[in-house]
């Protein structure tokens, strides 16, 4: 099996449980803090994001890329230098960005947030930025030689530690007011990245295979020109992602100023957008790490493949992508709209947000094509031509929430409505660009039978979902339906050869199927 395909299967495992595990830690967190303290908790996050990608600048992208090249090379003095030289600017830069951060804090949540409640988590999660400066390129060396147990395993540990400890961070500090029990939830993400980097630093370590200490300052003053490389391919992707996080910033205030302006209280404002990104958009992407999955292993992928100039395995990198990212939306697409009213009662105790997952679920189907699509335009190079589709999808997006989160008849819901329109227009623009740089066939047989599927699994799941037997419990039919359309929805890819045997081969428990398809 290819280290692509390797490599994806182990990131899809890990992104599984993690995800798993992260749900279960927002559902801890929603049921201990409220819909209130979770908007609190939402509205800091994009401020933290915003501070890692300025300090990271793209460069786990860069590194992956490179380490991929020069593994390929097998130039093992080349990889020192983009390792000395990637936590030389990551670990300055954050010593830079962090006192910034927490210096800014008071002023953000006075005058920029219209809660200044939000003071308290800022404050907490600060120390996050130099743990994730340095834990990020620890990930993309792994990454850039297409080693993904590491980065798989310090998501798992995260996680892990969070949940542990999401309790103790919390419940002492809820007699206190909301805003410090955020502060407590934010504290437990911070441990949770410490322990991942301390698993990181001790893998590195135990596997020797670069000792950093050796001649580094040597290397950092002979590093212009891996300085120069590194920031070549950065610079453009820390652009894209800045854009994402600028716009992801400037997303709760743009939202709170429009429900003022729809005539909205700060509290409700601040509850809503809670339920938004904090119970329905998690829900929604909740398949994503396999989406994810891929586009880490795409990188060094088509990086390599570029080096090696093998255009066919580019193509066909692309071509599995595309197929694995089209099952995957079309699956949670299916699952989220149909049983969106019991999912939310089941994690959160509250279906108030299951209306915003029934109008944003057939949209965000284009949202697992796109993290596939951006790491190919990374591979390619073309991290500028990424970084102008995030910017034209996050103006239109922030325009969009402005226009229509400020109409009384729409509120919240056109914030999550901008939402869809900006994440399809991102996809559309990235496709676009793929399109035009490099040559790889559409398969309409396989999107045809892909659609095929999903209205087969749609039209079973909510026929049997809205008309259940009369003597049947309601949350065990439910359960049953639900069941039933992921098991008709997989049955029919299997039946249309939607997933290969080379994809099935190496996964747990399925070794039978591979073996019937190869006898095929």
């Amino acid at each position: 099996m290819s280290k692509f395909l390797q490599g994806t299967v182990i990131l899809i495992a890990a992104g599984f449980i993690t995800k798993i595990l992260g749900f279960i830690n927002r559902i801890v967190v929603a049921r201990m803090i409220g819909d209130e303290g979770v908007g609190l908790y939402m509205m800091a996050v994009p401020t933290l994001v915003l501070a890692i990608t300025a300090t990271q600048i793209g460069l786990p992208v860069a590194i992956a890329k490179l380490v991929a090249e020069a593994e390929a090379a097998g130039d093992r003095q080349r990889v020192k230098k983009i390792l000395v030289v990637s936590l030389t600017t990551t670990g300055g830069l954050s010593v830079v960005f962090l006192p910034v951060f927490l210096a800014a804090a008071p002023w953000l949540s006075r005058t920029v947030f219209t809660d200044p409640r939000i003071y308290y988590p800022l404050v907490a999660i600060a120390p996050v930025v130099p743990i994730v400066a340095i834990s990020s390129v620890l990930r993309g060396y792994f990454q850039g030689r297409q080693q993904m147990k590491p980065h798989a395993y310090s998501l798992l540990i995260e996680q892990i530690v969070r949940i542990s400890l999401i309790a103790l961070c919390t419940k002492p500090l809820l007699p206190y007011g909301v805003e410090y029990a955020a502060a407590g939830a934010m504290a437990s993400s911070v441990l949770g990245e410490l322990a991942a980097l301390l698993y990181l630093l001790f893998l590195f370590k135990f596997k020797k295979s670069i000792r950093l200490r050796t001649n580094f300052f040597r290397y950092v003053h002979a590093g212009k020109e891996t300085f120069v490389r590194l920031m070549r391919i950065a610079l453009p992707t820390t652009g894209g992602r800045l854009i994402g996080s600028l716009s992801w910033f400037f997303e709760p205030i743009v939202v709170a100023n429009s429900l003022a302006l729809a005539g909205v209280a700060t509290s409700i404002a601040t509850r809503q957008y809670g339920q938004l990104v904090g119970y329905a958009i998690p829900l929604l992407t909740l398949p994503s790490f396999i989406t994810y999955a891929l586009s880490t292993a795409l990188v060094p992928a088509i990086s390599e493949a570029m080096a090696q100039n093998k255009p066919v395995l580019v193509e066909y990198r692309i071509a599995q992508a595309m197929r694995l990212s089209l099952v995957t939306g079309g699956l949670s697409a299916v699952v989220l709209y149909i049983f969106a009213e019991p999912l939310m009662r089941w994690m959160y105790g509250t279906s108030e947000a299951a209306i915003f997952i029934q109008v944003m679920a057939p949209f965000f189907l284009f949202y697992y094509f796109q993290g596939p699509l951006q790491a190919v335009l990374q591979g390619l190079d073309l991290a500028n031509a990424a970084m102008t589709n995030s910017l034209i999808g996050a103006v239109v997006k922030l325009a969009c929430i402005f226009v229509l989160a400020s109409r009384p008849g729409l509120g919240i819901m056109g914030a999550a409505l901008a939402t869809s329109v900006g994440t399809v227009l991102v996809t559309l623009l990235h496709f676009a660009t793929v399109a035009k740089a490099v040559s790889f066939s559409i398969h309409v047989r396989e999107y045809g039978k892909a659609l095929i599927a999903i209205t087969i699994a749609g039209a079973a799941g909510y026929a049997l979902y809205h008309h259940p037997p009369a003597a049947a419990p309601s949350s065990s039919w439910t359960l049953f339906a639900m069941t039933a359309t992921i098991a008709l929805y997989t049955a029919s890819l299997l039946v249309f050869r939607l997933i290969k045997r080379e994809e099935l081969v190496y996964l747990p428990g399925l070794h039978w199927l591979a073996g019937k398809n190869r006898r095929k």
